[in-house]
């Protein structure tokens, strides 16, 4: 008998933004897992980056694929422009 298929879990490309008292900084990564993502990096236990500071989602896009969301956390993180409009608000 065959095993039923599972649905493949959505992949989910995230902006974050510092809400501390530091510098402000942005993070941008990709998981299958948005609310338990956020509360790794905000435990410390996220990317190096995000250790020690306090993090809001501000901005999110879902995928079919892994290697779709990998390929657009490649592209948010070599353009900082786009990053910065969406840091602003502006998802157009």
């Amino acid at each position: 008998m065959e095993k039923p298929r599972q649905m493949p879990k959505s992949c989910y490309v995230y902006l974050l933004k510092s809400c501390d008292d530091g510098p402000a900084k942005s993070y941008v990564g990709w998981t299958t897992d948005l609310e338990k993502r956020l509360a790794a990096h905000n435990d410390g236990s996220g990317a190096k980056a995000t250790r020690g500071r306090k993090w809001q989602l501000v901005y999110s896009e879902v995928f079919k694929t892994r290697g779709a969301a990998m390929s657009r956390e490649y592209e948010l993180k070599n353009n900082r422009p786009e990053r910065q409009r969406l840091l602003d608000g502006n998802e157009d």
